[in-house]
């Protein structure tokens, strides 16, 4: 089970929440629980970090961030303790969760579970701080923003769970962001590469390390709300939304428990920048003169369009960025002005990126061109697209985003019918 900050923020919450887990263990389940800060205490430990010293060391920022996750897996075993059972933490370097890779962005690499399972088997509950781990250094390593997700996947393969349950402050993945569409439907089930699509492209539900973990180790995650009242249905009786392989999803087709959809969902991210090149040198090594410098300097680069070549050699280069990177991609393209060879650079920050997903695509044809014409009967131009085998992106002007969701939403069937 996880619990993220939401969940976490306060003394009443940890109780509801202990209140949540107590649930669990008393249905006769081993239960290990990872825990988030308290809601916003990352936010503030870290300008805390940035306060004492603006270039910082990352080895002392992670001794600093990682101390909100060890106060709420401690309160939540006191508290726990105080309902009257059996529980302790594990903080990241007693497991240990041993991580490689550089501090503040480390990946877990192995967690040592045999004391964990032993403490679990005795009818111990396991509180473990998300986000934290052990580096081959020897000292303590955080995993990046949203860490917490990736920490509950891999200690839930590392002791084989059934489940992984990722208690949040959404009661499952929708097929759109509610607050847009209000027919917008709770999914029973999506694949691992769709989820990977949804999380990539918007859809703020889960952090897209952890669910590419969960597919590489088979971990099923169910999404939950945390947020329920002490009489709900406990997690078992009440699915979220399942996160699992397209075979258990072909299960649950066949099994009649689903019905397959062509799309599953439409996401969107305003948080992209688009950035044009005009008149680059129209001859090999070009593109790699652009992007070799953005890559190195860690900035994803996701949509790109070379436009038809031009007289005298040369074309025009567009691609997206996230908007955080901007000013930083901006000065490192004029830096590299002359190597590239370009005339102008023309970037924009007004954009959006909306993306139609489902596994269902792999065996249908059509769904992009119905994505273009619904958008053009609206009205809505596209200023460039991307597509992979189960998902269609395009880029449009931001102020169309939440009517391209709605009017897609509509187009592809995913309205909700017993919705107001």
């Amino acid at each position: 089970m996880k619990f993220g900050g939401t969940s976490m923020a306060g003394t009443e919450r940890i109780r509801r929440v202990a209140q949540i887990v107590r649930k669990q263990a008393a249905g006769g389940n081993e239960v290990a629980v990872v825990v988030s800060a308290m809601a916003g205490e990352t936010d503030r430990l870290v300008n805390f970090a940035r306060e004492a010293h603006a270039l910082y060391d990352p080895a002392e920022y992670d001794v600093v961030v990682a101390s909100g996750e060890q106060v709420t897996s401690g309160l939540l075993a006191l508290t726990l303790q105080s309902l009257g059972q059996k529980a302790r933490s594990w903080l990241g370097w007693q497991l240990p969760v041993r991580t490689i890779e550089a501090h503040a962005k480390a990946r877990v690499d192995a967690i040592d579970s045999e004391a964990l399972l032993a403490s679990m088997a005795d009818g111990t509950i396991a509180v473990i701080p998300g986000f934290q781990g052990l580096g081959a250094d020897g000292r303590i390593t955080t995993m990046g923003r949203g860490g917490s997700d990736t920490s509950a996947v891999a200690v839930a393969a590392a002791v084989k769970a059934d489940r992984c349950d990722i208690y949040t402050d959404v009661d499952g993945v929708y097929t759109t962001d509610p607050r847009i569409v209000a027919k917008a439907r709770k999914l029973k089930a999506v694949t691992y590469e769709e989820m990977l699509e949804l999380a990539s492209v918007g859809a703020k539900v889960l952090q897209t390390r952890s669910v590419s973990l969960a597919m590489k180790e088979g971990v099923r995650i169910q999404v939950l709300s945390s947020f329920v009242d002490d009489d709900a249905t406990p997690a078992d009786d009440l699915p979220g939304t399942l996160i699992v392989s397209e075979e258990e999803m072909e299960r649950m087709v066949e099994e009649g428990k689903m019905e397959r959809k062509l799309v599953t969902g439409i996401a969107h991210d305003k948080n992209e920048a688009k950035i044009i090149l005009t008149r680059v040198p129209d001859k090999p090594g070009a593109v790699a003169e652009i992007f070799s410098p953005l890559a190195e300097a860690s900035i994803n680069v996701d949509m790109i369009i070379q436009n038809v070549g031009r007289d005298k050699g040369e074309t025009d280069v567009t691609f997206t960025i996230p908007q955080a990177d901007l000013a930083r991609a901006q000065a490192l393209l004029e830096d590299k002005r002359e190597a590239i060879g370009y005339n102008r650079i023309i970037t924009d920050s007004h954009v959006a990126k909306i993306s139609v997903v489902g596994v269902g695509m792999k065996s249908h044809a059509g769904v992009a061109s119905d994505m273009f014409r619904a958008l053009a009967e609206r009205g809505i131009n596209i200023q460039a697209i991307t597509t992979s085998e189960i998902k269609v992106s395009v880029m449009i002007d931001e102020d169309e985003t939440e009517l391209a969701v709605r009017v897609l939403h509509t187009a592809y069937g995913l309205d909700a019918e017993d919705a107001a």
